[in-house]
């Protein structure tokens, strides 16, 4: 099943596309975790779909973490990038805290 447009969206069609993997993940024992799962809209859409896995409604959300990069609905890189930088910034003030002595007697008896 191919979902096009917002047109296939409306008419069910991507509903019962869930519902069919998630019969057939039923069917050979394999658990879904819908409360991992959400709707991540990349286009101008008016109003967003409920869809649902395993009787869960789907949060639609702005960004997510997929394989360590942070996807947002603009497909724009920025908020990846912040992503990063932050933990960076958060490594580097950790290395910095741990070699960094605050007694003022040891700088002293190093000299």
């Amino acid at each position: 099943m191919t979902i096009v447009n917002d047109v296939d969206v409306d008419m069910g069609h991507l509903q019962q596309a869930l519902t069919t993997f998630t019969d057939w993940a039923q069917e050979w024992q394999l658990g879904i975790s819908s409360d991992k799962c959400c709707v991540l809209n990349l286009s101008i859409q008016l109003s967003a779909p409920h869809l649902f896995i395993n009787n869960h409604e789907l949060n639609v959300i702005l960004q997510t973490h997929d394989l360590g990069i942070l996807v947002s609905d603009s497909l724009s890189p920025t908020a990846h990038v912040l992503d990063i930088v932050s933990k960076a910034h958060r490594h580097a003030k950790l290395i910095l805290r741990t070699f960094t002595s605050q007694d003022i007697g040891l700088h002293m008896s190093f000299m």
